[in-house]
């Protein structure tokens, strides 16, 4: 936000001049930063209660470091999804304190690690081929503010590993589940629990799987009514939303 822009909004509620509600729906609307290449809205956090995360794909390294310095230099958490370790690099020229999950391909920077989701978010996934969605998940959710647990490798062609993981299920608020080929491991796991299970349908399988299709098809159909449905590997999606049900 432009200093000169905060300290009038400041003065006008100080001089009685503008309620403090007033003042919050200015704030949600004040101007973003444009880069020319990026338009980075630094008041999404405001808004939406996280800040704009940064999608990596098609966006050269130079780019990517440069969104993220700036997003960096306003003092909170920072995610840039879909990265890879020429991205990675180059952000940490600048931003020294970043990390790289080099598995899903976030880049995170930190600050804030206060707990406020009122449960436990449970990332579950099929097979170890499902990783880096359910990582994403995992990653986005923690940085959230919330607990987050991961169950790997719990696919259905062993359910047997899937119930002896059931305290956990159980003890989740929010659960998120990726699972590939079939997709059949979300209705399973919903028919166990309570709480809102988010499915992710990976583009792992074979031919016929269409690159996640059948497993998207396969949850949008199931007949557990606690499910919901996010886009084929979008982790990032998943842990959003369950981090948004989780701190209601």
């Amino acid at each position: 936000m432009e200093q000169i822009a905060l300290r009038k909004l400041l003065e006008e509620v100080r001089d009685a001049r503008l309620s403090p509600d007033e003042a919050l729906t200015r704030l949600r609307h004040l101007p973003f930063e444009d880069l020319g290449f990026a338009k980075i809205d630094h008041h999404r956090q405001i808004r939406v209660g996280m800040p704009e995360v940064i999608y990596c794909a098609g966006k050269t390294p130079e780019q990517v470091a440069e969104i993220f310095t700036r997003m960096a230099e306003r003092g909170a958490n920072v995610l840039a999804t879909r990265a890879d370790a020429e991205k990675f690099e180059a952000v940490r020229a600048r931003v020294a304190e970043a990390e790289f999950h080099p598995l899903s391909g976030c880049i995170v920077l930190g600050r804030n690690h206060e707990k406020r989701g009122r449960g436990m978010v449970a990332v579950v996934c099929a097979g170890t081929s499902d990783l880096p969605v359910a990582e994403e998940a995992a990653v986005t959710a923690d940085l959230m503010g919330n607990e987050v647990e991961q169950i790997c490798d719990v696919g259905v062609a062993g359910l047997h590993r899937l119930l002896a993981h059931r305290e956990v299920l159980s003890r989740a608020r929010v659960l998120i589940v990726c699972a590939g080929m079939e997709g059949a491991l979300p209705s399973v796991v919903a028919g166990m629990v309570a709480a809102p299970v988010i499915c992710v349908p990976t583009s792992v399988g074979y031919g016929a799987s269409f690159g996640g299709l059948a497993a998207l098809l396969g949850m949008l159909n199931s007949c557990s009514p606690n499910t919901a449905v996010v886009n084929i590997d979008n982790g990032f999606g998943a842990g959003y939303l369950a981090s948004v049900i989780n701190q209601v």
